[in-house]
């Protein structure tokens, strides 16, 4: 039976990691911020109804909530489809 200190140390010798973002993973952080801000929007909606029953205006501001979503992952799918098929391309 191996030891799990004789295997620590093909783990951890694998590549440094000095605790910040790439700048390749900010750049996808903020491709997809508008699609994150809008899931954080409809999870707001949502909340303000988990006590009480949601009246006419919760249920528009979730339903427009909703369609924020939708409409940031739509955008987010067609930028990323077209960045891939003109990457392909070139």
């Amino acid at each position: 039976m191996k030891s799990i200190a004789a295997l620590q140390a093909a783990v951890t010798a694998a590549a440094p990691f000095d605790g910040e973002p790439s700048a390749a993973e900010l750049d996808a952080i903020e491709v997809e911020s508008p699609l994150i801000l809008a899931e954080v929007a409809l999870l707001d909606a949502q909340i303000m109804t988990i006590d009480r029953a949601p009246s006419e205006l919760d249920a528009r501001r979730i339903r427009r909530a909703r369609r924020r979503v939708l409409a940031a992952r739509r955008d987010l799918t067609n930028r990323t489809s077209v960045a891939t098929v003109s990457g392909g391309a070139a």
